[in-house]
């Protein structure tokens, strides 16, 4: 039972040093599944939650 982190940005950061999430979105449409703005959107909604 860890802390949870309150700030979004740093579960990306997290996500990104494991090799989940690219550096740089592609800006491809629709967003492939590791681009940093999906993955920021996806964790604002779960600390929100």
């Amino acid at each position: 039972m860890g802390k949870k982190p309150k700030d979004p940005r740093k579960v990306v950061r997290k996500l990104m040093k494991a090799g989940k999430v690219k550096k740089k979105c592609c800006r491809s449409k629709p967003r492939c599944k590791k681009c940093p703005v999906l993955a920021l959107k996806k964790a604002k909604l779960e600390l929100a939650a």
